[in-house]
């Protein structure tokens, strides 16, 4: 099968293309800066396509002849030209009208947990669930893929945790530490991208998560066990952190979150109706043994794949 990526570069993107040409797909994916795309040049069964979502010549390129199209781009934070309008909406709605005049198959489309048009959510949900709806008004079979936090080796944001723990004796906590996270592991994720693009009964809009809701404080206490590490966590009033965030929008080094992460992060991100396992067939890893492996680095043990089997070598 030949599957068409958007976002194959990014964080996600490396996770399920890895997955996909393992089981044995082509896959085509549409880059920005081929410079920067170096690993997929050298992967056997990646084609690369030069251009951006709001080029459709690239785009036709990119679905031409593709059994399915896996659209992954999204952005956390607007940046000059790139804005949650034109990422999410104005670039969903040309990808998919570049799939149907193909006649793409199945569109595999990756939202996020808590998109909705409520008008007190915020840009980003706004956003997500706007292109969630040119998905579904598309008339193409598809999936739509509804996340936690994806956990793995690389993630910006347990890199920076990580960090804190193993470089401060202080690590700060926004408010009571109570809000929750569902994180799925990276590989599961991809795992499931890949079966929504195999099985054609698999179709609708899914919410995809990890196996148990963490507070932050569980999540801290798990990435500190796969360390080795013990720190003291120090409460900082959620109203000083607002204003930072906001303080950041002028001067952006000024605090590492913005306002809308802050709310996010607030809400919580957590699924009562998690379909890892009862529509994709995945026993979703718990994050513990995915700490091991984000720390793996650092840590005085071996990540937990790592690890010889008992009577291995004998």
């Amino acid at each position: 099968m030949l599957v068409a990526v958007t976002g194959g570069t990014g964080y996600v993107g490396r996770f399920v293309v890895e997955h996909l040409l393992r089981r044995e797909h082509e896959v085509r994916v549409l880059v920005r800066d081929p410079a920067r795309a170096g690993w997929l040049r050298d992967r056997g069964g990646v084609a690369i396509v030069e251009g951006s979502l709001g080029q459709s010549t690239a785009l036709r390129d990119l679905v031409s002849g593709a059994d399915a199209v896996v659209h992954l781009v999204g952005i956390i934070v607007e940046v000059g030209r790139q804005t949650y309008e034109r990422v999410h909406v104005q670039g969903t709605a040309a990808l998919l009208a570049a799939a149907s005049a193909a006649g793409v198959r199945k569109v595999v489309h990756m939202s996020a947990l808590g998109a909705r048009s409520d008008p007190a959510a915020t840009p980003y949900h706004r956003t997500k669930a706007a292109s969630e709806d040119l998905v579904r008004n598309s008339g193409l079979p598809h999936v739509i893929m509804r996340p936690s936090l994806i956990a793995g080796p690389g993630n910006e944001v347990l890199k920076t945790l990580v960090g804190m723990l193993r470089m401060s004796p202080l690590v700060p906590v926004i408010g009571n530490g109570l809000y929750q996270l569902q994180p799925i592991a990276a590989e599961d994720m991809a795992a499931a991208f890949a079966t929504a693009v195999e099985e054609p009964a698999i179709t609708g809009t899914f919410d995809v998560a990890g196996p148990e809701p963490l507070t932050y404080h569980q999540l801290l206490d798990q990435l500190e066990s796969a360390l080795g590490v013990q720190r003291q966590r120090v409460p900082v009033p959620v109203s000083i952190v607002r204003f930072s965030a906001y303080a950041g929008m002028v001067l952006p080094n000024l605090n590492p979150i913005t306002p809308d992460q802050l709310q996010m992060l607030l809400e919580g991100n957590t699924t009562n109706d998690n379909a890892i396992e009862r529509v994709f067939h995945i026993p979703p890893r718990p994050f513990a043994d995915v700490a091991r492996d984000v720390v793996a680095p650092w840590a005085a043990m071996p990540p937990l794949s790592e690890r010889p089997t008992a009577g291995r070598g004998a």
